[in-house]
């Protein structure tokens, strides 16, 4: 069963800061699965999670976002 993440809750659990994680998804490095239509709210899941622990395990090897962005998508 997947886990399901506020921003907030996926900022707690990956260690980023919501600003982080919110200039991220502008770069297009993270996407949110969903929004609630309610309150529009985003949803993460646990693939985010994964997600940003590549993209700190490249920027330890000093990768540039940019560069990490192509490796990504490449």
């Amino acid at each position: 069963m997947k886990n399901i993440y506020l921003l907030k809750d996926l900022a707690k659990v990956s260690g980023y800061s919501t600003h982080t994680l919110k200039y991220y998804l502008r770069l297009g490095l993270l996407r949110e699965i969903g929004r609630s239509p309610e309150t529009n709210f985003r949803y993460f899941d646990d693939s985010s999670c994964m997600r940003l622990k590549e993209i700190r395990r490249l920027q330890k090897e000093a990768y540039s976002l940019k560069e990490i962005y192509e490796r990504l998508e490449g």
